[in-house]
């Protein structure tokens, strides 16, 4: 098969993808890849291809590198800890202006450009991602998911239209709070019962050897996985991302992947058999 083709593969790909019409696939899209306009525009394709193929497909965004862009702007350093950020109140402001408006509209607007029929979303739209703070200080607005509210997206989804969601919780007193948008992808995949988790990022999937990509862990079990956080093989950014995976996989999801954004047509070869762009976790 000629990859490079680009009208052949797709003919190629229909013809092996049609069997899962009506499948829910939820795609956790971040990284690095998000700031490469070319990238984005085929994650866009590829998500569209897949929806009118009769896929539900659902988006939630990060934007990490547009946050710290931002930060920077404004002379304030960026603090993590283990993998999530730490944000005070006006990081909030920074972090809300960023992903609801800036991130968020700017997929909106690149899914529709090619007739994609995006809704742009945060929790604070029909209360949809209620957050549970982690810290009961007001100015550590960081919070993990407490509830998700499915009927804007079922409403949506079951009219053909592509939810485009930033990770952004509300708290029951009206507090805009950031959450992990792994954590936010696991917990709306474990809700909707998807069939496909996909994590879209700009690591080749979970590496043995984290310089070198050959050590690739193509398929990999719960408990293997547990392992190599165990052993330390699993740290820093990607930790938060494979244990919302693990909790989804535990909670109704049936597969998971994590997959390189920028190999092209990734989205679209990670439902071909036999052809492996990442790591997929399953029991």
């Amino acid at each position: 098969m000629n990859y490079s083709d680009n009208t052949t593969f797709l003919d190629y790909a229909k013809s092996l993808i049609q069997q899962l019409k009506y499948k829910t696939v939820l795609v956790k899209y971040g990284g690095a890849a998000m700031k490469d306009e070319k990238l984005t525009i085929q994650m866009v394709k590829n998500l569209i291809f897949l929806n009118d193929l009769g896929l539900r497909c659902i988006v939630v965004h990060g934007g990490g590198p547009n946050i710290n862009d931002w930060l920077q702007k404004f002379s304030i350093k960026p603090q993590f800890k283990n993998g999530i950020r730490i944000t005070d109140s006006i990081t909030m402001e920074i972090v809300q202006m960023v992903l609801a408006g800036q991130v968020n509209k700017t997929l909106v607007t690149i899914f529709n450009k090619y007739n994609g029929n995006a809704v742009g979303l945060s929790g604070h739209d029909s209360n949809l991602i209620i957050a549970d703070p982690i810290d009961k200080q007001d100015n550590n607005r960081v919070a993990n998911v407490g509830s998700i509210d499915l009927r804007i997206i079922n409403l949506l989804i079951n009219n053909n239209y592509i939810p485009i969601i930033a990770p952004i919780g509300v708290s029951k007193q009206g507090l805009s709070y950031n959450i992990n948008a792994d954590l936010v992808a696991g917990a709306l995949a474990e809700k909707l019962k998807v069939d496909v988790l996909i994590i879209l990022t700009d690591t080749p999937g979970i590496l043995k050897d984290h310089q070198n990509k050959a050590t690739l862990y193509e398929n990999l079990t719960p408990m293997e996985v547990c392992k190599l956080i165990e052993d330390g093989i699993i740290f820093g950014g990607m930790l938060p991302k494979v244990k919302s995976c693990l909790h989804a996989l535990d909670n109704g999801v049936k597969v998971v992947k994590i997959i390189d954004g920028r190999i092209d047509n990734s989205l679209i070869l990670s439902f071909i058999e036999n052809t492996q762009v990442g790591t997929s976790i399953l029991y």
